[in-house]
């Protein structure tokens, strides 16, 4: 709903009060005298009656011009400005009622009661081995934990309401008894009439629920106001719960313009009346107006402080626009004082400091949601996350294994316990948990979980489907296609993981890891100039890289560019001092570039780091006699001979050494 159409929807609620605001006018000119005013007035009456307010405003204007100080004729007049503006504003919200979209409104519905305790947090990324995927939209087992956190949350809502409505039904019958046996018959006559409304708009006969609200209020005594806006309450909840019913409907969009004009008409009777209040604020919510259901919250928890679930909503109102702090008071203020056993209010008080980073108080909240009920699934998992997310992995899979100890088949235990076991070494066990996963939801993510383990155990051939499930499922999301590039790649499937590879690159622009391995695989099948043109990318992107760097100073080096060759091996070894490969190549390419004294340093750090690795002693002792220095290429070589008698290029040493 736009801010016209709220406009619309708020203005309409004032028409209801205006009408009885005529009649009382109208009651008062009828005891006035002059014939001809007396039947000008009538007339004008008539004309507002009909909604002809030009006419109306005509004969009056007359009136007030013939005599000033005709207060009759002034309240007439205003009354029929008001009408007039008011049922212009009618007319804007049957409009906008009218053409409203029916994807808007399903949208709005989605939001309803969107509340902490259904967001679902991903668990902390570890390493990108260890770690699921970001899904493309949410995966099947997120919407059903989110669907089965909706339904706790609404029966434990409906318990709270329903209480609340004991309650108040308690005191209506202490107030009833102190009444009138005449006025008490004609309250609990109204009372009866909004209960046949209730029963009538819960079946979904709007007429008959209509005619009984009607009736209730025309029914109302005068001078008992607190009375009166709790019929107003009481009707403006019943046509609320007509448009939860049908919210799309004609039927439905009516009862939400009614439900919010009697709640409107409630606080106006009984400013001290909270209730009505709590029904504004849902309806806002439905309409996507975080800021006046925030504010009627906020006005029904200072009219009522002792009630937990208005604390409870504008807790959750709060955290929705981020006002943290603002959250963690509400929540607490019913954890502390107003209903120590209300479990929700512990775990959106949990979600409330996740929010704010204070994980350790976190952890207290959600434990303190398990204490009152060890069954709760979602605070099992969420104490599950926080563990894994301090590196206390055995903590977080015995709080997962909680959670499936009461829900075996609950898809997000399942695949986040299989991401501890794989950070915690545990292949096999994480395989066996994402394919239980897979079987209750099969989405990309826990298909790309289960390509990701098997890839790990050595399974490249097992792996093929789950990845390129994934893929089909989650085409953009770049991480899926480069793990079917790993994949097809371990399986000797060139070709599809050169595309897969390149569609990751697309995917994600600032991607270093599948520019290297297309890089990489263009230079093995001999494309240099396109492994050159890909790998510079991924420079670019990540200059630090030692991926990159090494896989770029191979590329240069096959293209005979040696000085460049040079600066990323040495940029790659500075990066990771102890390879013994990457000291290796630096050694070859200082010979290629000519740079012998560099080349030879080079090889004695590398024997330093490997005594036994005999190519690079055969390559120094052939850089010793490029140098000149005769003695240190025998004493190299005739050690590497009696070291490794059986050295694959002895006969070729051996010329060598016979010519020195």
């Amino acid at each position: 709903m736009n801010d016209r159409t709220r406009k619309a929807l708020i203005a309409g609620g004032i028409v209801a009060a205006l009408v009885l605001s005529a009649v009382v006018v109208t009651g008062t000119i009828a005891k006035s005298g002059g014939r001809e005013r007396s039947n000008m007035l009538s007339l004008a009456q008539d004309y507002i009656d009909r909604g002809d307010f030009d006419r109306a405003l005509d004969i009056l204007d007359r009136l007030v011009i013939k005599d000033a100080g005709d207060e009759e004729a002034r309240a007439l007049r205003d009354a029929a400005m008001t009408r007039k503006e008011a049922a212009q504003t009618e007319a804007e919200l049957a409009g906008a009622t009218d053409t409203a979209n029916a994807g808007t409104l399903a949208q709005s519905l989605d939001e309803l009661g969107k509340s902490i305790e259904r967001t679902v947090s991903t668990v902390a990324q570890g390493s990108t081995r260890a770690s699921p995927a970001p899904a493309d939209g949410q995966d099947t087992a997120t919407k059903d934990a989110e669907a089965a956190a909706k339904k706790a949350e609404a029966d434990a809502m409906a318990k709270a309401e329903a209480e609340a409505a004991a309650a108040r039904a308690r005191a209506a019958e202490e107030e009833l008894a102190r009444k009138s046996s005449e006025l008490r018959a004609r309250m609990e006559a109204i009372n009866a009439l909004v209960k046949e409304g209730r029963t009538a708009i819960s079946g979904g006969n709007y007429a008959a629920a209509t005619s009984s609200f009607d009736q209730a209020v025309a029914d109302l005594p005068a001078g008992e106001a607190k009375f009166s806006a709790q019929t107003y309450a009481d009707i403006a909840e019943g046509y609320y719960e007509g448009y939860k019913r049908a919210s799309s409907s004609p039927e439905g969009l009516e009862s939400v313009k009614q439900a919010q004009r009697a709640a409107q008409e409630a606080t106006r009777s009984d400013p001290a009346d909270a209730r009505p209040h709590y029904t504004l604020s849902k309806i806002y919510n439905d309409f996507e107006k975080p800021d006046l259901a925030q504010s009627e919250l906020e006005q029904a928890v200072k009219l009522d402080p002792n009630n937990y679930l208005y604390a409870y909503e504008l807790g959750k109102a709060y955290y929705r626009v981020r006002k943290f702090p603002e959250a963690q008071r509400a929540f607490e203020s019913i954890t502390a004082k107003l209903n120590p056993s209300y479990e929700p209010a512990y775990f959106n008080l949990g979600m409330t400091y996740k929010a704010m980073r204070n994980n350790s108080s976190a952890l207290t909240a959600f434990n303190g949601a398990l204490r009152l009920k060890p069954d709760y699934v979602r605070a099992h998992i969420e104490v599950a996350r926080l563990l894994a997310a301090k590196g206390d992995n055995a903590g977080a899979a015995k709080s997962y294994q909680a959670a499936l100890s009461f829900e075996p088949d609950n898809a997000v235990a399942l695949r986040e316990l299989g991401v501890v076991y794989t950070a915690m070494g545990k292949g096999a066990e994480a395989e066996r948990l994402f394919e239980q996963a897979l079987a209750s939801s099969p989405d990309a993510i826990t298909y790309y979980n289960l390509a990701k383990v098997k890839y790990d155990l050595g399974k490249a051939s097992d792996a093929m489907a789950f990845a390129r499930k994934a893929v089909e499922l989650s085409p953009a999301t770049a991480l899926y296609h480069y793990q079917l590039g790993l994949t097809a790649e371990k399986a000797e499937d060139v070709d599809t993981a050169l595309a897969a590879y390149a569609k990751a690159a697309e995917l994600d622009k600032k991607a270093v890891d599948p520019r290297v391995n297309l890089g990489r695989l263009y230079l093995e099948s001999g494309f240099v100039d396109k492994a050159l043109a890909i790998l510079e990318e991924a420079y670019r992107i990540d200059p630090k890289s030692l991926e990159a760097n090494n896989n770029l100073a191979n590329a240069y080096g096959a293209k005979g560019l040696f000085d460049k060759s040079v600066f990323h091996y040495e940029a790659a070894l500075s990066l990771s001092p102890r390879d013994a490969t990457i000291r290796l190549n630096l050694a070859r390419a200082y010979v290629q570039s000519e740079e012998l004294a560099k080349a030879r340093a080079t090889y004695v750090e590398l024997l330093k780091l490997v005594p036994t690795h005999w190519d690079a002693q055969f390559e120094l002792g052939k850089v010793y006699i490029a140098l000149g220095e005769t003695d240190a290429a025998r004493k190299t070589l005739s050690d590497l001979i009696a070291k490794k008698p059986d050295f694959g290029a002895r006969a070729e040493v051996e010329s060598i050494l016979a010519g020195l």
